[in-house]
């Protein structure tokens, strides 16, 4: 290239044109692109081209150094941020085991059991990042969307995370203040915040967090999610009072025993915008500290639905008795995924059936996991019944896409009928290996392979090739049940 008759190399370039250039390229190869020279790298973090920040990081000390670089650069502009702290591989042994690992719960007068210090690092780890996050978008008065996810927290919903042991890493409770206090100036900075989500993170909402969101600001709220943040004893997020302020809420995610009756009536009035998703985390131990005495009755849920005639709701339950949830699911919901997630207890056929019949307008996904240890126990729900509630549940619900289950009994020939039931229309149907059973009758036929005719069969019901689900640990939903909730929380809840 030359300009004016003298060559000139990519270095000379104009700031505006390298923007420009930047702007055609996807984020890692603007990266690479970037290590052409100094005036490039200068170039790349103009603000035009970091308008969303999105960070999956690993709570460990290798992240700070680059978590510390992209919040130094784009923190104080950067439109969208969405940051997940992801433990992988947690440490196990004295107290520090993983969900579905046997953790052990304190009861009530126990000491609770010693973390080893693998644990309290990561711990420690953790309170840092979030510091470094906050700290550095706290004056930041262009953000639009602020979503934090920390699935940290999924050892504290089963007992092992206490004070006690934030007192190790956190002696005067400073760090945790701190994050609070940040927290706070952020939304009270915040100038175009119509995006708020804050979940399964380690103590970092308040009850009095939102009450630093100015008037205008909560008037043009369009999404709020709030998810088991933590909080001791039956304390929670939002009031329906605080609640009266998000007039323009079109979206709201909450822990089912903090959306009471009362706040049905608040969002089925009139002066609120109508209502497009619910999404309601159902967790045995907030069932335990809480209750469910005040939640929405079914009268509550026809008066927000007559104003919200397009609300769709999405319930996780984790751990939940059936005979809760035969009592949380009221008739006029209009439940579109349900997804149950069990370690201790597990789904009976009742609530099966009771979802199939209830709900066979809306429901379009349905995730049934038991991670339970002894694999060759798995419940059978349709034991001792005329019909597999599962069978019933792909007859009755026509919208259903997706379909997935682990770590309860499904009969070949039962799985064989809900493909010829739902055909292409089911989009997903994931059900693992060691949940497929074969009647005896199957087995002992010579003349075919069952498995090899069983696939077959599957594959022809749905029109396209299938086969049961071999490697679990490729599949988050199984998995990683929290994350793959929120994800699809997120997208649920911008799907409107």
């Amino acid at each position: 290239m030359s300009v004016c008759g003298e060559a000139v190399g990519a270095g000379s370039l104009p700031s505006e044109l390298v923007v420009h250039i930047f702007s055609f390229l996807a984020a890692p190869d603007r990266l690479r692109a970037s290590a052409a020279c100094s005036h490039w790298r200068e170039c790349l973090f103009y603000p035009a081209l970091w308008p969303r920040l999105r960070l999956s990081l690993r709570v460990s000390p290798a992240e700070r150094p680059r978590l510390e670089f992209l919040m130094r650069k784009c923190g104080w502009f950067v439109r969208e941020l969405r940051v997940q702290f992801a433990a992988d591989n947690y440490p196990t042994g004295g107290g520090g085991a993983a969900a579905g690992e046997g953790a052990a719960v304190a009861g009530d007068g126990e000491a609770p059991p010693p973390l080893s210090p693998r644990w309290l690092d990561l711990l420690r780890t953790y309170l840092e990042l979030v510091l470094c996050v906050l700290s550095s978008v706290r004056n930041n008065r262009n953000l639009q969307k602020l979503s934090l996810f920390g699935d940290i927290s999924i050892l504290q919903q089963h007992g092992t995370i206490s004070n006690t042991y934030l007192g190790k890493v956190d002696p005067d409770g400073k760090k945790i203040k701190q994050i609070q206090q940040l927290f706070e100036e952020i939304l009270g900075n915040s100038r175009q915040l119509k995006w708020l989500s804050c979940g399964l993170m380690l103590q970092i909402v308040t009850p009095t967090s939102l009450s630093s969101l100015s008037n205008p600001i909560a008037n043009t709220m369009e999404h709020l999610s709030l998810l088991d943040n933590h909080i001791p004893g039956n304390t929670t997020l939002i009031t329906a009072v605080e609640l009266e302020r998000f007039v323009n809420l079109r979206s709201l995610a909450l822990d089912f025993c903090d959306f009471t009756a009362e706040m049905a009536r608040v969002l089925a009035d009139s002066n609120h915008v109508p209502l497009h998703r619910l999404s309601l985390l159902v967790h045995s131990v907030s069932i335990m500290h809480k209750s469910l005495d005040n939640m929405p009755k079914d009268e509550n849920w026809q008066a927000l639905t007559r104003n919200s005639t397009n609300l769709r709701v999405y319930i996780m339950a984790f751990d939940v008795k059936s005979d809760d949830m035969l009592r949380i699911l009221k008739p006029s919901i209009p439940l579109e995924r349900i997804h149950f997630d069990s370690y201790v207890t597990y789904v009976s056929g009742a609530v099966v059936d009771l979802i199939s019949r209830q709900y066979d307008k809306f429901l379009t996904h349905f995730i049934l996991m038991n991670d339970v240890i002894d694999m060759s126990a798995f419940p059978d729900l349709s034991d001792n019944r005329n019909e597999d509630p599962l069978v019933l549940l792909a007859w009755r619900c026509t919208r259903l896409s997706l379909l997935a289950i682990h770590g309860y009994t499904v009969w070949a020939h039962n799985l064989i009928a809900i493909a010829r039931l739902r055909g292409s229309d089911l989009k997903v149907l994931e059900v693992t290996e060691e949940s497929i059973e074969f009647d005896q009758g199957e087995l002992a036929d010579q003349d075919v392979d069952p498995v090899h005719n069983f696939i077959e069969q599957v594959s022809l019901g749905l029109g396209r090739p299938w086969h049961a689900v071999m490697d679990i640990e490729l599949l988050s939903v199984f998995t990683e049940p929290t994350r793959h909730f929120y994800r699809e929380m997120q997208s649920f809840s911008e799907g409107i």
